[in-house]
């Protein structure tokens, strides 16, 4: 229940009691008001969007004049934020809904929190692939905060994709690297270390010795997408097609597309490639 009427018989449940568990906010309003009016939509919009952190109670001042009286009203629209039983903010008039969400925001709990919650306690029982779609939309929803991106990364080097790891981790500004970064840059650096084959060691010691060498560099980008180091592999594939975009008969350009389709189309790191793809191409 986000939104109710308020009617003499259940006002002191909904405007009271219910402000003891969750705050509730009070629109007081007329039909001939016409603020009321465009207000009332961003209100409800908001008590959808909070999916009842706060309950929206509209009163009716024309036919709730005993209640609009007990509060004092005197100017429509009037909102106030009850907590607790008694009224602790609001505002009269019909502000835009970036005021509105400026009141409101002091009472309530961010809506990533729930999602950020959530996935903790997935990544609590090493249920890493649970937690990542709830750790993206609670990073979407608080605008991108480096704390959660760390998170997202800290989820997909459990699940040994150190690429996706790297990619969050790189969008991270340097004001915002924490000590939770350094240790997941220092993870993934042992992560990759220990992973790698003689045949890796062998191809790069080979391509720093003879880096215009695009049949070595192309071995090597092979070998390393065979070991799950895919952003590498896609960085030296496109850094081939730079110099020669026929390159052994268009076979480095089929490997690039079937490293990308195989990363699936909705991965941050075949999104980023395709797009550099697009522009040395293009």
């Amino acid at each position: 229940m986000h939104i109710v009427e308020i009617t003499l018989e259940n006002a002191k449940e909904l405007l009271i009691d219910e402000s003891f568990k969750r705050p509730v906010v009070a629109d007081f309003w007329a039909d001939w008001c016409g603020p009321c009016k465009s207000l009332m939509p961003i209100l409800e919009k908001l008590a959808n969007e909070y999916a009842g952190a706060f309950l929206l109670a509209k009163v009716d001042t024309e036919e709730q004049q005993m209640i609009a009286s007990q509060f004092g009203i005197r100017s429509l629209p009037t909102v106030m934020v009850i907590k607790d039983g008694q009224p602790v903010d609001g505002f009269i008039g019909a502000l835009p809904e970036i005021q509105v969400r400026e009141v409101l925001e002091k009472y309530l709990p961010k809506p990533w929190e729930a999602a950020l919650q959530q996935a903790q306690l997935f990544m609590a029982n090493h249920e890493y692939q649970e937690a990542l779609p709830l750790l993206r939309q609670a990073y979407e929803l608080s605008k991108s905060l480096p704390s959660i991106a760390c998170l997202m990364a800290q989820c997909h080097l459990e699940l040994n994709r150190l690429d996706n790891a790297e990619a969050i981790l790189s969008e991270i500004k340097m004001a915002d690297q924490d000590a939770l970064y350094e240790q997941l840059q220092a993870q993934i650096a042992l992560k990759k270390q220990a992973a790698k084959t003689p045949e890796l060691t062998a191809l790069e010691k080979a391509f720093a010795e003879n880096p215009q060498d695009l049949q070595i560099r192309y071995s090597l980008a092979l070998q390393l997408n065979h070991e799950s180091q895919h952003r590498e592999a896609l960085t030296h594939l496109i850094d081939i097609l730079r110099v020669d975009r026929q390159f052994a008969e268009g076979a480095v350009r089929k490997s690039f597309n079937d490293i990308v389709a195989a990363l699936g189309k909705a991965d941050p790191l075949a999104i980023e490639f395709q797009r550099k793809l697009f522009t040395l191409l293009y």
